[in-house]
């Protein structure tokens, strides 16, 4: 009787951490989802935001949730979407020309980007601790890229990506300044659903039939549309109104370190990598820590 009161009172103490943590995971099988996928990366991020945008819109309607913004914001929370679109287009293509493994690693480079861009746009100095950081960041990535040079297109992509990440990350610490976090989100992903459908529209040439989706993806697609995007979404807005940014941020980093465990599970032939694989993610990883330790340390 003792132990189960105790239980509820630790769930009930820790739930919005535990909340994020099955936020973190979800967003930890993105990756996974991404490989599972046949379709190429256009059309995959197309059905993504396209079932994001349905669930998110359902969602609002049932919780009357008013889309009202101005139209200068609009404009630039729609441009701010298109860099989201592209930056997912290169992730899940980076999955598809290496691994689950090898594109969240260096994906984790956008600790890097961020370092750099952020001064810039909030018009501060860099801090030392940073640059030191960003320098071990390139080591690990230089280990990585030395002993799995075959994955190089993949790599690059997945670098690319996480500049993205970084820049509308950035973006969106400014447009939060004047604008609802849901409202911004949802037009970030109805501006990634424009720009990804006139692209389709061209190379298509309105051939409907290109559309199409094996069977087998469509559950895939609704899970990563739903569950690992609209759901995910909600939940991630909802949780850091009570948790700290900086726990947020470390349990975030969390994310590389659970798809790649996930991915070793489901595929353990294709995702074992080298010694000099592990060795750089290693030092990736902790230097992402670090960076957490010390933003709190100095802030």
């Amino acid at each position: 009787m003792f132990f189960d009161l105790h239980l509820t009172s630790m769930l009930s103490k820790y739930k919005y951490h535990i909340r994020l943590h099955l936020t973190v995971l979800i967003f930890g099988l993105t990756g996974v989802l991404g490989k599972l996928i046949t379709i190429d990366s256009y059309l995959l991020v197309w059905y993504r935001v396209g079932i994001a945008l349905i669930s998110v819109l359902l969602y609002f309607a049932f919780t009357k949730f008013s889309l009202k913004i101005t139209k200068k914001e609009l404009i630039k929370i729609l441009l701010v979407g298109v860099v989201i679109a592209v930056h997912w287009v290169t992730f899940f293509e980076a999955i598809k020309q290496s691994n689950v493994s090898v594109a969240l690693v260096c994906f984790s480079s956008s600790t890097l980007f961020t370092a750099l861009l952020e001064p810039l746009y909030f018009k501060r100095r860099i801090k030392l601790y940073e640059l030191i950081f960003g320098l071990l960041i390139i080591t690990g990535l230089y280990f990585i890229f030395s002993f799995e040079f075959k994955f190089i297109v993949g790599m690059i992509l997945s670098v690319i990506s996480a500049a993205l990440a970084s820049w509308f990350t950035v973006l969106n610490g400014i447009l939060i300044k004047k604008t609802n976090a849901k409202t911004i989100s949802f037009y970030e992903l109805l501006g990634a659903f424009t720009i990804v459908s006139i692209y389709l529209l061209f190379t298509t040439e309105g051939d409907i039939s290109k559309l199409s989706v094996p069977i087998g993806d469509i559950k895939w697609l609704v899970i990563l549309g739903t569950l690992c995007t609209a759901f995910a979404f909600i939940v991630a807005v909802e949780v850091m109104k009570k948790i700290s940014p900086y726990t947020v941020t470390i349990s975030v980093n969390l994310e590389p370190i659970y798809s790649i465990v996930l991915a070793l599970i489901i595929w353990p032939e294709s995702e074992t990598m080298s010694f000099g694989f592990y060795m750089g993610t290693i030092i990736v990883i902790a230097t992402i820590f670090l960076n957490a330790v010390f933003k709190k340390r100095f802030s």
